[in-house]
């Protein structure tokens, strides 16, 4: 697949949302990507590299007129008189160097803030275009990981790192560019510390890029168990294994301490250090014997070695600077890793988009999940706009599946789905589903009010719109009861609702948005037998006019079915009326002996 474009994914932003195509197109690297979203910010790199440039230059002037003002003082008699002049000079150009350092600073932190944002809200928006085949192989800790510190990383590559990186390169070049003018010769010492710095440099980074590589991956691991853990801490309550997540907990933690710890070793071997040492002192003794040929005066000695100090700041600020560019990088690539992956979908924009009448039709249908073996084979059905279809069968007979294909949660491997006579291929992925709902027996709700969970799928939806639809689901009684009514907040995932509760609110949700095909998953199995009656009214009066589909063992849903299905190993082993299976059918009587 040529990266150069976007990958394939089933949902894209209208235009006025997307992040600009020139970003896009630069996902074949991290380093190209990153510059692909720095250049956005090109006008904010040039004050920094001005404000760097700037800032060493007028560094370097310190050392400078230090020298001078020495030589003055040490003349016969002394010039007093000039030391003002230097104090006001030196004071001049450090007031300066603070505006520009300022500058530097403030565009490298706005580089890192806006580059933060666009990277995580082209990642977030990457995610929501991939297929349900893709979040099914993703643990969610990692990917939470990866959109939260992953993106802040590159953060803190522009902003303390790449600024630092180039606000103390420049510091590096001062001594090279002046140190001339007090003798040609006193070049030698800055210019060796820079050929032996960048030396040094490439394998520090060499030897920590894969150790930055490693410590973000475990960070991942780390973060993926314990979102599992949290997600299901009532599996862990439950079965009393508090012990042994925390056992794995610690596990976790100290392969990222190692790992952290390792990179710190790393750290702790810079050699640069050890080559600025060599420097400045090589650079002082060269001085030392040129002073003692009479080439130099005491103050050139003074300015010259302040030159060469200049040279600390660039090597201390790269221990840290150039490890806080590698995570960067480390992270950049971790993210493009999910961007650039492959989905199975395509959305389709210029697919068919008419109003959707309700036909269905399977022709010899057949899928699997990655990686094992067919979970539905050869599954042919015809409904007619309005029917109701029933599917039956054992757990793992592959009837959510079958279900799920309809509205291309997954793709067919083989053989075709038509909605009227379209291949839902050939559908606008996007129109498709906004008339087609799904309510499955695990229900999600979000952490917002009740009328917003009930809106999610309409948010223009008014509030005569969204009571109707919950006492079409028998929940407006429920929703009453509590003291802030429609507006009283869910905890996450709705959990301070009772299963029966939370699949009215997910049966008023899709009633709210009138989907011409309704497909119920086993949606009812919480609800108590004191409301089943008035659910199952409910559920018929919304039925018509619809093509419904129902998986369900529930007798009572059955029996009003147009056509029911009896599944059995991804294949479909009997089909009729309830009448007609019930004799007919071992498999469909079993069912009910159960």
């Amino acid at each position: 697949m040529d990266n150069s474009t976007f990958l394939t994914t089933e949902f894209t932003l209208p235009e006025e949302y997307q992040v600009p195509a020139r970003i896009r197109a630069n996902r074949n690297s991290p380093m190209r990507w990153i510059a692909a979203h720095f250049l956005r910010y090109w006008h904010l790199g040039l004050i920094l590299l001005v404000g760097a440039i700037g800032n060493a230059a007028l560094a370097s002037v310190v050392p400078l007129i230090i020298g001078l003002a020495l030589n003055a003082m040490l003349e016969d008699p002394p010039r007093t008189e000039s030391l003002l002049r230097f104090a006001l000079l030196i004071a001049g150009t450090q007031s300066l160097r603070g505006i520009l350092q300022l500058g530097r600073n403030f565009s490298a932190e706005l580089i890192g803030q806006r580059m933060e944002r666009d990277i995580r809200h082209e990642f977030y928006t990457s995610l929501l275009g991939k297929s349900m085949t893709y979040h099914s192989l993703l643990p969610v800790g990692d990917v939470m990981a990866r959109a939260t510190n992953d993106v802040r990383e590159i953060n803190f590559m522009f902003s303390p790192g790449l600024n630092l990186v180039i606000g103390s390169a420049n510091f590096i070049f001062m001594p090279i560019i002046f140190a001339g003018q007090y003798h040609p010769s006193l070049v030698a010492a800055p210019l060796i510390f820079l050929i032996l710095y960048v030396l040094a440099l490439w394998q520090y980074l060499f030897e920590l890029q894969p150790i930055t590589n490693a410590v973000r991956k475990a960070f991942g691991t780390l973060n993926s168990r314990l979102a599992e853990a949290i997600d299901g801490i009532e599996t862990v309550k439950g079965m009393a294994e508090e012990e042994s997540e925390v056992g794995l907990f610690e596990k976790n933690a100290r392969s990222f301490r190692d790992k952290a710890i390792r990179q710190g070793d790393v750290e702790a071997r810079f050699l640069p250090l050890l080559v600025m040492g060599l420097a400045q002192a090589g650079g002082l003794f060269h001085a030392i014997l040129l002073y003692q040929r009479g080439l130099l005066q005491l103050g050139d000695i003074a300015g010259y070695f302040g030159l060469l100090g200049l040279l600390g700041f660039p090597t201390f600020v790269s221990l840290f600077a150039y490890s806080q560019v590698s995570l960067g990088i480390a992270s950049s690539r971790r993210i493009l890793e999910l961007i650039n992956r492959e989905t199975e979908l395509d959305q389709n924009q210029s697919g068919y988009t008419a109003d959707m009448k309700g036909r269905i039709r399977f022709e010899d249908v057949s899928y699997a999940y990655p990686d094992n073996d067919l979970s539905i084979s050869g599954i042919d059905i015809y409904l007619n706009p309005g029917q109701t279809l029933a599917i039956v069968g054992q757990t793992g007979s592959g009837k959510t599946t079958l279900a799920k294909l309809v509205n291309r949660t997954y793709d067919a491997a083989s053989g075709s789905i038509l909605i009227d006579d379209v291949d839902v291929r050939d559908w606008n992925l996007s129109v498709l589903r906004k008339q087609i709902s799904i309510i499955e027996q695990d229900i999600f709700l979000f952490s917002n009010s009740i009328a917003e969970n009930i809106a999610f799928g309409k948010p223009d939806a008014t509030l005569e719109e969204i009571e109707s639809a919950a006492k079409s689901a028998q929940a407006h009684d429920f929703i009453l009861s509590f003291k802030d009514g429609y507006q009283t907040l869910l905890g996450e995932r709705g959990v301070t609702l009772s299963g029966g509760q939370r699949q009215r609110l997910a049966l008023a949700r899709a009633f709210l948005t009138d989907p011409r095909i309704l497909i119920l998953d086993d949606s009812t199995s919480s609800i108590d037998s004191a409301t089943e009656d008035e659910i199952q009214k409910a559920i018929f009066a919304a039925a018509k006019g619809r093509t419904t589909l129902i998986i369900t063992h529930r007798l009572s849903q059955i029996r009003w079915a147009d056509h029911i299905l009896v599944m059995r190993e991804g294949e479909i082993i009997a089909s009729g009326t309830h009448e007609e299976l019930i004799n007919s059918s071992e498999a469909y009587s079993q069912l009910f002996k159960e």
